[in-house]
């Protein structure tokens, strides 16, 4: 459901003033007198001001709410109606609605919202911020592969050789690693190449529905500043490997073992220059990956130990919102929820296991 002019809906919760537009016309009475020393009184929110989007949230979310569905403020974007007969969920981002649920709960939200609201029925969503979503017989596939060519044709790297691994093999003597930081003789790339837009483009994709490419893409962009023609390499590189992998995505089967489960893990020292190692983890649901993240820790870890217990704390921290999502998701919908049993997070570091477990 794509709603038509969403920000105009809003109510402004502040005295705001504005030069008369072109084409609007004064009252007789002040004709006669220039244009430039009137200002007119805004009542609804426009395009173009800082607060239309909280003000239409704020629209939306009081009517939503008036009927009954219930959001909480682990999810404030996403609304839940139950009934006797199923549920309905409502996913919202700025002006877009995704309905999920039963088909009578469905059809009943769709026409409640069109009471209030002008909106276009899309029907059941193909296509999402990027994402495709291909709704098969025995669950949904979702991936980027149109993004992914766009991406690939936009850097002139479609007709490149397809690769099979995302980067290339790092040396463990730093100063023949290919992505150490710039030297003082190198020289540092120009605006003239793209640097910045195309790490931005292949955050998106690893953020979204590309895991396996988080790492590497995690691991340039720390260059950002400076980087040379060796990291512009690992850039093209990723490309590669894209051109070889266009068509993976993530797969959802009906009826999977709907269990959250995660893994945590610490590369120790993978950046020796500046003494930080890397954590890394993900979460599954259904046997799916749902969450994940590659990063460079903050902290510099003393040990193998250290840095796996700081991946390990940030493991934990996305476990207790996707537990508390879910659960709140289960909820209000009325299905078995699972979170009364324990989420399982494997790690591999013995050392780090015997300390948790108290050894």
């Amino acid at each position: 459901m794509d709603v038509v002019t969403a920000y105009l809906y809003g109510s402004l919760d502040t005295d705001i003033y504005m030069r008369i537009p072109g084409g609007f016309k004064i009252p007789d009475a002040y004709s006669s007198k220039s244009r430039d020393l009137f200002s007119i009184k805004l009542k609804k929110s426009l395009y173009g001001l800082k607060q239309s989007g909280r003000m239409w949230y704020n629209r939306l979310s009081e009517y939503l709410i008036k009927e009954g569905y219930k959001n909480d403020p682990i999810s404030p974007c996403v609304f839940i109606q139950r009934s006797e007969s199923g549920f309905a969920i409502i996913a919202v981002y700025v002006d877009d609605l995704n309905i999920i649920g039963t088909p009578n709960e469905i059809e009943n939200t769709a026409k409640y919202l069109m009471k209030e609201f002008e909106m276009k029925d899309l029907g059941r969503t193909k296509f999402c911020l990027g994402i495709q979503i291909e709704h098969l017989r025995n669950g949904i596939f979702i991936h980027q592969s149109n993004y992914t060519e766009k991406l690939l044709k936009r850097f002139y790297m479609d007709k490149a050789h397809p690769l099979n691994s995302p980067m290339v093999v790092r040396s463990l003597n730093v100063h023949d690693d290919p992505f150490r930081p710039c030297e003082d003789d190198e020289e540092i790339l120009g605006p003239e190449i793209p640097y910045l837009s195309a790490i931005g483009a292949l955050m998106y994709l690893a953020n979204n529905t590309r895991p396996d490419i988080a790492f590497s893409v995690n691991l340039l962009a720390r260059y950002s500043s400076s980087p040379t023609r060796r990291h512009w390499n690992g850039v093209k590189h990723i490309f590669r490997y894209l051109n070889g992998t266009i068509d993976l995505g993530l797969y959802f089967k009906n009826g999977a073992n709907a269990t959250l489960i995660g893994y945590a893990d610490a590369g120790y020292l993978s950046d020796p220059q500046k003494a930080k190692s890397q954590t890394g983890y993900l979460f599954t649901y259904g046997d799916t990956a749902i969450s994940w993240r590659s990063m460079k820790q903050t902290l510099t870890a003393t040990s193998s130990n250290h840095a796996e217990l700081i991946a390990l704390y940030e493991a934990g921290r996305e476990c207790v919102w996707l537990r508390s999502m879910i659960q709140h998701i289960q909820n209000e919908c009325g299905i078995k929820s699972f979170t009364s049993n324990p989420t399982v997070i494997y790690e591999d570091n013995t050392a780090c296991i015997a300390q948790i477990k108290g050894g």
